[in-house]
């Protein structure tokens, strides 16, 4: 009878440590509409942390107000477009489930001594993060990199200026 009664306790012991006798929570789904992102958000270019051909070298803050609109046809896959209220408008997609993308070409962005100008290739990558910067779905930050690439050979230079810097999206609405 002491066994018994030793295994009861210890049943309800093991039990109550691990979460007790109730059922266990229930797992949420994520949907398309959780990962979509749409809305205005404020995107800050940070300047003092850019790169100029992989050196660091100080470059002007840039903030801009996106509107971004998007759909997603799996929780993997997005497309839409943003807007930014410098004038231009862009592509924007995520294929992995993690990281956004949004490519552009920027008129006249390298100017030479010349007076010629050369076009660059802007991509902007970020993905919702945390407070510790981790991937967080949901959340209404988003961080990632601003780069801008021109052409090699531009201004008689061997060699294309890259210019890259750290990207933080505030959602707004």
């Amino acid at each position: 009878m002491r066994s018994v009664k030793t295994l009861t306790i210890a049943t309800l012991l093991a039990a109550t440590a691990f979460g007790g006798l109730g059922a266990a929570p229930t797992a949420q789904a994520i949907t398309n509409e959780d990962v979509a992102l749409n809305g205005t958000f404020r995107a800050t270019s940070i300047g003092d942390y850019a790169q100029r051909n992989d050196q660091y070298f100080g470059e002007p803050t840039v903030y801009q107000t996106w509107t971004i609109s998007s759909t997603c046809i799996s929780t993997q896959s997005c497309h839409g477009q943003v807007s930014s209220d410098q004038g231009w408008t862009a592509p924007i997609y995520m294929e992995d489930g993690e990281m956004w993308k949004i490519k552009r070409t920027v008129p006249n962005w390298e100017r030479c001594e010349d007076g010629t100008a050369f076009s660059g290739n802007q991509t902007f990558f970020f993905y919702p993060v945390n407070d510790n910067g981790g991937f967080q779905l949901g959340s209404r930050v988003l961080s990632g990199k601003d780069k801008t690439v021109g052409p090699s050979g531009a201004c008689g230079q061997n060699q294309w200026l890259d210019i890259a810097m750290p990207l933080r999206l505030d959602q707004l609405s």
